[in-house]
């Protein structure tokens, strides 16, 4: 899924793909080699992410390829932006790859141009198993009546968290826990340790969209927005409040801290990610760093859902039963559940889950994170992003951080973000 916190979504991008990269990958039989030569089909497969993830899958690419000799796989991979720009290119070409990394800002963009396969018809085959997923994922990527994505594991929204500062704040956060109470612990944060206390969420559009949530509301309905000017003021105005109070971060100083995140760089206290993007910041910082709830509005209601990336496939594809079966491989077999670990999120199907126990501490708080959010049933179904999302997103993150730069007056960036949100949702 895409998107993100200050881990905004540009360095989250750089982390998932950390936040996906340019397809370089063209479709099966359309051009570009993916066909049959000897009675071996030639898949060709695209994702986004870092040389890490690309090790990942390769290994796992390999133990398809020795199970199922007639299928080879060429492979392509690239940052998260130049993946949209090179798929972008591919797909309106007409020459998309056999099978892609994708999310679900995504799907019904492209399924309104024609370039993904229903999935379905390959279910019905056998060639596809929609059996064992977790937590009701199996239907991520059913929009619309269609099959268009198969999720390869999970994640949901956390407040990651500087541990040894909220420690030393004597600042426990607790499921339940209210706005009110984040935004007291923030400032306490900034009195006892003259540190920021968050990175500042005011830009990250998944985070906006649980508070919405919370509040009856969503970021997205099927066909638009479900929020008016007025929501995003008030959003935007505090924000610009607590950046010149001090309470978030300076984002002067959090865009030249890039690529690393705010609070590796002791910038924050925290900030709001994706719960699987937790890794980089061990990598990043010299801290100890933890996992805390999402602010409620009540007390129970966190509007969170499960998100995903997904493994889609080319309309145009001339192998799609040998595609069912590659998404296939890659989604249930737990050797592929063990080489993966949690790369793509925690593993999507039971079997892949239960192949991977983590042994690491982050991994073992992000397992244990989302296991609570199953437990205590706060998770809701999230609502299909209509054609035009990711333009959304992009245009929030930026007018979000012109706003919090005092580049651009609040009620101007409002006004812009509604009007790039309306072409971008009506195109």
């Amino acid at each position: 899924m895409r998107t993100h916190g200050t881990v905004g979504r540009r360095s989250l991008l750089k982390v998932t793909g950390g936040s996906a990269a340019a397809l370089g990958l063209t479709a099966a039989g359309c051009g570009g080699g993916s066909g049959s030569e000897g009675g071996t089909v030639t898949l060709r497969y695209a994702w986004w992410g870092s040389d890490d993830r690309a090790k990942r899958i390769n290994r796992s690419i390999a133990l398809f390829e020795k199970k199922h000799p007639k299928i080879r796989i060429k492979t392509d991979f690239q940052p998260y932006a130049d993946f949209w720009k090179k798929f972008n290119t591919q797909a309106s070409g007409g020459n998309p790859p056999d099978v892609f990394q994708n999310a679900i800002g995504f799907l019904r963009k492209y399924d309104k141009k024609n370039v993904l396969l229903d999935l379905r018809e390959q279910v019905r085959a056998g060639n596809l198993r929609l059996e064992g997923f977790r937590a009701g994922l199996e239907k991520f990527g059913d929009i619309d009546g269609k099959l268009l994505g198969v999720p390869v594991g999970s994640n949901s929204m956390a407040l990651v968290v500087d541990q040894a500062v909220l420690t030393k704040a004597r600042i426990t956060p607790r499921p339940g826990w209210t706005w009110d109470e984040y935004h007291d612990a923030l400032a306490r944060i900034q009195e006892s340790q003259g540190r920021a206390g968050d990175a500042g969420p005011y830009g990250i559009m998944y985070l906006y969209d649980l508070y919405l949530r919370q509040h009856g509301k969503a970021f997205f309905t099927a066909s638009g927005l479900g929020f008016t000017e007025a929501d995003l003021t008030d959003w935007w105005n505090k924000a610009f409040q607590r950046v010149r109070a001090g309470v978030y971060a300076d984002p002067k100083k959090t865009i030249q801290a890039k690529p690393k995140s705010a609070v590796a760089a002791e910038l924050a206290a925290c900030e709001f990610t994706w719960d699987n993007f937790t890794v980089r910041y061990t990598s990043e910082g010299k801290s100890r760093y933890g996992l805390a709830p999402i602010p409620t509005t009540d007390g129970r209601k966190t509007g969170q859902y499960l998100g995903s990336l997904m493994l889609s496939a080319s309309r145009r594809t001339k192998h799609p039963k040998e595609v069912a079966r590659f998404i296939d491989f890659m989604v249930h077999d737990p050797e592929v559940g063990r080489i993966m670990g949690y790369d793509r999120g925690v593993p999507a199907t039971e079997a892949q889950y239960q192949a991977y126990v983590p042994t690491d501490p982050v991994g073992r708080q992000i397992a244990a994170y989302e296991k609570q959010l199953v437990e205590t049933r706060v998770l809701e179904p999230i609502t299909p992003h209509p054609a035009g999302a990711d333009v959304c997103e992009t245009a929030f993150l930026r007018l979000a951080e012109e706003m919090s730069l005092g580049t651009r007056p609040v009620a101007d960036a409002v006004k812009q973000f509604f009007t790039e949100a309306k072409t971008a949702l009506t195109v």
